[in-house]
């Protein structure tokens, strides 16, 4: 994260080198201006009127469009009942981490220049659970002078998959926190705010619908906006082309499905290739993909749709009950989940390289778990906790549960007044084994211990991270400040002599978040070439809340272009 002489404006980075930044926008760019007004709005979905908080009165939020190289300023204003801040996703926002929250009342400038991104990103509120509805599309075009590497789309729609809670999510959150226990479960997924057609008659009209004519071809920028799921992603009767992922192009992979994990982005093509007298409306179907035993957890079990109709020669056309994708996987078809993710690969042409670094300076190994902290004696209830043995519930990486600080840890850093709020000692590996294929301790999970610690790392660092899951769940890891190769993957436990010769550093996905699967590991390489505070953590936000975090903190470099930029002096107040 670099920092702005304008007083009162923030400049963010998304995944660039600090060079990138400037008062004016890359030559050829253009300024975008928005303005975003945090409100409490009312919304009714499954026959039940509540008030959420919305940008701008919208649910999903307002879509931002810009060309890859713009500056993007957006001032938000804080008209709502609570502190909250915003996020670009890659970049930062994360309270406690980069800056303090806006406060009620309050307003801050956000200044964000899309120096390598091209596809679809997203922003959505980082704090307490507010992205459950604070949240919409990046759609970034290509620079001008250029295109899609494929036909350029008829149309493109974002389609945003999300989760809808009957009960105000500040509440859940709440009382998560206070008995130590799980978080309740949605009660339903969404695509663009609404759960469709298999929910109660009052969702139905509302349902989210695409009219496309045969011929054409559409750009669907899905967007998986949920806090607790993992989605698969069909639509009945048609294939989909992946063509990116995170903002970064793949080679283009055909499929009947797709899995998208919270907090990843996918740029899919769908070709209107449904011929004259066949059906006229086919579902497009969100599901939830679980890896933990559905017998022995609450989970939303529900399965939203949105409607593909064909507008065209209509009369030639039956007009019934619209098609189900049957090759939709069912939610816990772990095969399917990787099947898909083993196919991404970077595009890799001339205009779009691959760019992986060969020699390693850092390895680190992070253990992700899912863990226990003791109850404590002045729970609101007096009770046992809800959590493990009646504990409470926890997550660690490295068997560190991260705990934010009272003040953001960006602001101590960058006036090196980082003693007592952060601890420059993240463990690079865990030296005690558990077993991920087996019952770890024997029979549930492992106490931890709460901590603020954070990985420091020379300008220019490259670093390697194996995730390593212990918890028998899958889980979506998500890097700020930069996009990441990820190079290889697989079930059991990570061997460091054997596992690496199955790396692929030819055309690896470029990606911001990536999927660790179940009781398995992830590799991921990337070049700390980009000074400043960036947050790591699970995009199942309550493994957030539980500690399922670190930060990392790069030095600055030695010439002026690799340095940070003075922080603002009108930053919010924690």
């Amino acid at each position: 994260m670099g920092t702005a002489k304008i007083p009162a404006l923030l400049w963010f980075l998304l995944a660039g080198l600090v060079l990138a930044l400037a008062v004016n926008p890359a030559h050829g760019a253009k300024t975008r201006h928005y303005d975003f007004f945090i409100t409490e709005t009312n919304y009714t979905r499954l026959c039940h009127e509540k008030s959420i908080l919305t940008v701008n009165g919208q649910f999903p939020g307002p879509t931002i469009y810009a060309r890859k190289g713009d500056l993007i300023i957006v001032n938000v204003h804080n008209n709502g009942n609570k502190n909250i801040t915003i996020h670009w996703h890659g970049s930062d926002g994360p309270e406690f981490i980069t800056q303090c929250p806006i406060r009620p009342g309050g307003n801050f400038t956000y200044q964000v220049i899309l120096f390598e991104e091209e596809g679809t990103l997203w922003w959505h509120a980082h704090s307490d659970f507010d992205r459950a509805t604070v949240h919409g599309a990046i759609v970034i075009h290509p620079k001008r002078g250029t295109t899609f590497p494929f036909r350029k789309p008829d149309k493109e729609i974002p389609v945003i998959l999300g989760e809808w809670w009957n009960d105000d999510v500040e509440h859940v959150l709440d009382k998560a926190k206070c008995i130590g226990g799980d978080v309740e479960p949605s009660d339903a997924n969404t695509i663009n705010g609404q759960p469709g057609d298999m929910f109660p008659l009052c969702s139905r009209d509302d349902t989210f619908k695409v009219a496309v004519q045969q011929g054409n071809t559409y750009l669907l920028r899905v967007i998986n906006a949920g806090l607790t799921n993992d989605m698969f992603f069909a639509v009945a009767g048609h294939r989909l082309t992946v063509v990116g992922i995170d903002a970064r192009y793949t080679k283009p992979i055909t499929v009947d499905y797709i899995m998208i994990a919270p907090g990843q982005t996918m740029d899919v093509l769908l070709k209107a290739n449904r011929t004259l007298g066949s059906n006229s409306r086919y579902y497009m179907a969100a599901r939830t993909f679980i890896t933990l035993p559905v017998d022995t957890i609450r989970f939303n079990n529900s399965t939203a749709t949105a409607i593909v109709e064909y507008t065209d020669s209509a009369a030639a056309r039956p007009v019934g009950p619209p098609e189900f994708p049957v090759l939709l996987p069912a939610i816990k078809d772990e095969d399917a989940a990787m099947a898909f993710v083993k196919q991404l690969r970077s595009l890799g042409n001339q205009d779009h390289p691959v760019h992986v670094p060969m020699q390693v300076d850092e390895h680190m190994l992070i253990d992700i778990d899912i863990n226990f902290l003791p109850c404590d004696a002045n729970n609101a209830t007096n009770k046992l906790c809800e959590g493990p043995q009646g504990n409470r519930f926890a997550a660690s990486l490295n068997n560190v549960s991260f705990q934010n600080p009272a003040i953001d840890i960006l602001d101590a850093y960058y006036y090196g007044s980082g003693r007592g709020v952060y601890e420059e000692n993240f463990p690079n590996k865990l030296t005690v084994f558990v077993n991920p294929t087996g019952d770890i301790n024997g029979g549930g999970p492992l106490l931890t211990k709460r901590g603020t610690k954070v990985k420091v790392l020379e300008y220019g660092t490259v670093v390697e991270v194996v995730f390593q899951d212990l918890s028998s769940e899958n889980h979506p890891m998500h890097l700020y400040g930069f996009a990441f190769y990820v190079v290889g993957r697989g079930s059991g436990t990570f061997d460091e002599r054997r596992d690496p010769a199955t790396y692929n550093l030819i055309d690896p996905p470029f990606q911001n978040t990536v999927s660790v699967p179940k009781s398995g590991w992830a590799a991921i390489r990337f070049r700390a070439d980009n000074p400043g505070v960036w947050f790591m953590h699970c995009h199942f936000d309550r493994h957030v809340v539980w500690g399922m975090d670190t930060v990392f903190i790069v030095k600055d470099g030695k010439t002026p272009q690799a340095q940070m930029l003075p922080r603002p002096p009108n930053m919010p107040e924690c």
